[in-house]
């Protein structure tokens, strides 16, 4: 029987530019934009220059840039540095029920084989990361188990394999040799979340270095393992476990991912946003002060639990915060928001912060579903004695709850300010008329370039 790699493989390779629906087209546009402001955003997170100085050693060369900051190193290692900055503030869009932030890995790497390469189009860009969406979420949302790697790098390598594939013309044969390639680098522990690690976001990076490396290895003829998802030691087996493919595949190239995809409207952990958005919801409709809240309970699935139900601490880092609900709410309770400066060390010793988000409890309910980010029920208790309550179950962002446009440019305008270095004023609007006349571009360099001082 054949793989079904080769189905996929087959859709990476014969999918065209005009083969793609409007509202794919668009979707493929509203999330390269996406991407692109939390890179930038990225480009001030910690560990940045240390990151940019390991692959200026271990990977050099004058191939392609990191965003914001221009340093020109190899492809593979400039797809490394930007797909950590592009995760390393946890803004970057989110496929909620494939629990991958699924444009992540694949922009960060072809972006950075487009430069090396040189005139790819703005047409040829849509298709490949429209492909590799498809590639990463088709194989995500089959999956029946609980996570055991961090599968936003997992999922979101191979779906770069696909794009990389796609811009540089692979036929199906090469196509299966860089998905085999690319399984024998897959990288991505869990343990790095539940500690609230940096290596999280580094572990995005070495997924896109390995995609460019997994694809160069291919092109130049190497024949790489062919039974790559249904195999002994195939991706499922090793990485999954219990799936069901085989009822997904008559999907793929009848129904486009992408278009499934959500905003991030906060920069904290997609599993925090459900509880966000419940308590800001009240928050707006009772129009209570952080300074009445008396305690707040909330009741989530157990993957919400796990990922990010754990509790506030004096000695939190940046990244820890980033993917704890009772801080989280904490901000937006005093705040009104969650933002990028929630998260300095000042804001993470902050004694208000500190004592609300003491008064948050998690409660994980019984879903059977491992995957399951919904729904989330929040109870807010007052000091007078008022209960208020809310259930979430599509969140803000999603397509089905969507962020409007006018607050998609206000992110994008916030991030390209929060960059390590100052952007032209005029930078979001110059981008984003870039991106939604991407399909005229002749060359996506342009869009590295107005990004990068």
């Amino acid at each position: 029987m054949p793989d079904p790699i080769e189905l996929l493989a087959a859709h990476v390779v014969d999918t065209r530019y005009e083969d793609l629906p409007a509202d794919v087209v668009a979707a493929a546009k509203t999330f390269i934009l996406d991407t692109l402001g939390v890179g930038v955003a990225g480009s001030a997170g910690p560990w940045i220059g240390e990151l940019i100085e390991t692959c200026s050693l271990s990977m050099p060369g004058d191939q392609a840039r990191v965003w914001v900051h221009g340093t020109s190193l190899s492809a593979a290692g400039a797809a490394m540095v930007n797909g950590y900055q592009i995760h390393n503030s946890e803004f970057d869009c989110v496929h909620e029920e494939a629990v991958v932030h699924t444009v992540t890995v694949p922009l960060a790497a072809t972006l950075a084989v487009a430069e090396r390469q040189g005139n790819i189009s703005g047409q040829a860009l849509i298709t490949a990361i429209a492909v590799g969406v498809d590639v990463a979420c088709h194989l995500s949302v089959a999956v029946e188990s609980g996570l055991r790697f961090f599968r936003p790098a997992t999922a979101g390598g191979m779906g770069a394999v696909a794009s990389i594939g796609k811009i540089l013309g692979f036929d199906k044969a090469t196509m299966i040799n860089a998905f085999g390639a690319m399984h024998g680098q897959l990288c991505g522990t869990m343990q790095a979340h539940t500690e609230g690690s940096a290596l999280l976001a580094v572990q995005i990076g070495f997924n896109a270095r390995n995609a460019v490396m997994a694809c160069d290895i291919a092109n130049l003829g190497m024949v790489a393992p062919q039974q790559v998802l249904s195999g002994e030691f195939g991706y499922f087996a090793l990485f999954e476990g219990k799936h069901h493919l085989a009822d997904v595949l008559p999907d793929v190239g009848r129904l486009w991912r992408i278009t499934e995809v959500a905003h991030k409207p906060f920069p904290s952990g997609r599993a925090t946003h459900g509880v966000l958005d419940a308590c800001m919801e009240l928050k707006r409709e009772a129009g209570f002060s952080a300074e009445q809240v008396h305690k707040v309970v909330a009741h989530i699935p157990p993957l919400v639990k796990n990922l990010v139900g754990r509790p506030v601490t004096e000695d939190m880092h940046t990244n820890y915060a980033r993917l704890c609900i009772p801080y989280v709410v904490a901000c937006a309770f005093l705040n009104d928001k969650v933002s990028v400066m929630d998260f300095t060390p000042d804001a993470l010793r902050d004694p208000a912060r500190l004592a609300l988000g003491a008064k948050v409890s998690i409660a994980p309910d019984d879903n059977p579903n491992p995957n399951a980010l919904t729904p989330v029920s929040v109870e807010v208790h007052l000091s007078d004695g008022t209960v208020l309550t809310r259930t979430v179950e599509t969140v803000y962002g999603n397509p089905a709850k969507p962020m409007s446009y006018e607050a998609q440019m206000s992110k994008l305008r916030t991030n390209l300010d929060a960059g390590a270095r100052a952007l032209p004023t005029a930078a979001a609007e110059h981008v984003s008329e870039m991106v939604q006349a991407l399909e005229t571009v002749t060359d996506v360099t342009r869009l590295v370039d107005a990004i990068t001082v």
